[in-house]
């Protein structure tokens, strides 16, 4: 990181890297205690706004407008258990990432269970990148399609092979220092993207005017999951607290960035269920009309930003698979074929499950809900031996049956819904 030693670290930080020394992860690896306040509330932003903005109103279209109670319930138990990182972060001034606190608990066995979250879950959510880019390209050209060997590609599917042939040689560099600056601004993408929306309701025409659904059961395992997809930024917290200068201030800057992004999810999520009610898209922006100028404003924001964070994110998974094998991990051509075989297992299941809506509610379900909310909870339980019957110990269980709840009927539900969209197509 660049910038004033002074003030802290800069903005333009790659989101994720990894220690090759031990394969932890270390998202936004930022000097020690170098980060001032407000360029660790920009980061923590950063961290926690991303793609999930574009699904949170089809997400309350799943579940109706009740389900917004259950929004705010899990951003209140993701505010809580972010709490308890730097608490586990206290514990002991050794713990560095999140993978530290799995073994400081748990000790190897929790390394490793924490570790193979993250990779599973960055591997999945970079796959729904390709998902994303192939839908938005389709919608701003629907007349796409390619002629190969005889076979007729259509046109999300050539997209998303073509973006991430395109994305390829990103993957295979091991500076990547320069797409950070990109990658970086992805809190400034979700507000433009969100004022886009909001420009489109207001003043081209399409309004306001859906009521919608009060409520609806058989959605709410999909909504939920959504909205549980939005707050997966945990892993994030470790390096941010010890970058920040002033440990002290890191609870104030916790709860700022959980109530700005919560008030931006939620005003996405009432405005886009108000302008297309229950037809809108898993990703909102392929109900814009792409004629307009505000439409195209916001669909490419949601094009570039996805394309600079691909290799970032992709990164760690790429290393750490390259550990497997230390007999060539050195080896350049040796690593040029494992992360082209990673991308290219990406296009597969892109290709084979492209529905972004559906396998992003399974990655909320099932990995972000363990991801922000078993986890911590469960590793401040055994470091801190909080006592049986405590307040604290109330509420730390309410959270961990809240996560369970997600993983079991989200993951059920959203698996249902792959394979019936499967078995139809």
């Amino acid at each position: 990181m660049e910038g004033d030693h002074r003030e802290g670290s800069s903005l333009t930080q790659p989101l994720v890297e990894l220690d090759e020394a031990n394969n932890n992860i270390n998202i936004s690896s930022i000097k020690e205690g170098n980060s001032s306040f407000f360029n660790t509330c920009f980061n923590g932003l950063n961290a926690i706004t991303g793609i999930g903005i574009l699904s949170v109103p089809y997400a309350l279209a799943a579940g109706g407008w009740m389900s917004l109670i259950l929004f705010f319930i899990i951003a209140l138990a993701a505010t809580y258990s972010g709490l308890l990182v730097k608490r586990c972060m206290q514990a002991d001034s050794k713990i560095k990432t999140y993978s530290d606190i799995g073994e400081h608990a748990f000790g190897r066995i929790g390394k490793v269970v924490v570790s193979a979250v993250l990779y599973a879950d960055l591997y999945m959510v970079v796959t729904g990148f390709l998902i994303l880019e192939g839908d938005n390209l389709h919608n701003l050209f629907p007349q796409m399609s390619v002629e190969l060997l005889g076979l007729t590609i259509n046109g999300n599917s050539s997209f998303i092979v073509m973006v991430a042939l395109i994305l390829l040689p990103t993957v295979w560099l091991d500076d990547l220092s320069i797409l950070a600056y990109v990658s970086a601004g992805g809190v400034v993408a979700s507000f433009v993207i969100l004022l886009s929306v909001v420009w489109v309701g207001a003043f081209d025409g399409v309004g306001f005017q859906h009521k919608g659904e009060l409520f609806n059961l058989k959605g709410l395992p999909t909504a939920v999951s959504l909205f549980m997809f939005c707050y997966s930024a945990h892993p994030v917290f470790p390096p941010l607290y010890t970058s920040i200068q002033k440990k002290h201030q890191f609870s104030t800057v916790l709860l700022l960035c959980f109530t700005v992004c919560t008030l931006s999810y939620a005003a996405m999520a009432i405005l886009g269920y108000a302008m297309f009610g229950p037809g809108v898209n898993s990703q909102i922006t392929l109900n814009l009309p792409t004629s307009k100028l505000a439409s195209q404003v916001a669909i490419y924001t949601t094009l570039v930003t996805p394309l600079a964070k691909y290799a970032l994110m992709l990164k760690p998974v790429a290393i750490t698979t390259e550990s497997w094998f230390p007999t060539y991990q050195k080896n350049k051509s040796f690593r040029i074929f494992i992360r082209t075989f990673l991308v290219a297992t990406q296009v597969i299941v892109a290709l084979c499950i492209p529905f972004f809506g559906y396998l992003m509610s399974l990655v909320g379900a099932l990995l972000s809900a363990t991801a922000s909310l078993t986890i911590p909870c469960v590793c401040y339980m055994k470091i801190s031996r909080t006592k049986w019957g405590s307040v604290e110990m109330v509420a730390i269980l309410s959270v961990i049956v809240l996560s369970i709840l997600i993983v079991v009927f989200g993951t059920y539900t959203s698996l249902v819904q792959i394979i019936g969209e499967i078995t139809t197509s």
